[in-house]
């Protein structure tokens, strides 16, 4: 059976929760020190000292070297549920 049309009022409730849902993820993203883009998902990133990120497109406009340089994981990485051995 065919989802029916929704109104106008539950169509405004579905942008303001998705736009709420974006925000916070934006939010807790990191941007890059020099042009303020979040880096996307498995994007080289550079160190900077301790809270400066400078992504790939903006490291050679530094003339210092970087701390390190890390790819940007997704937001699950590390949560998967992994089998480990029994117990004697």
């Amino acid at each position: 059976m065919l989802r029916p049309l929704l109104g106008t009022w539950e169509r405004d409730l579905e942008r303001t929760l998705l736009r709420r849902g974006v925000g916070r993820l934006r939010q807790g993203a990191a941007r890059c020190a020099d042009c303020g883009r979040v880096p996307l998902i498995g994007e080289l990133v550079h160190r900077f000292g301790r809270d400066e990120l400078v992504c790939d497109l903006c490291r050679p406009r530094r003339r210092t070297r970087p701390v390190r340089a890390e790819r940007i994981q997704h937001g699950e990485y590390g949560l998967t549920v992994r089998p480990v051995a029994r117990a004697a």
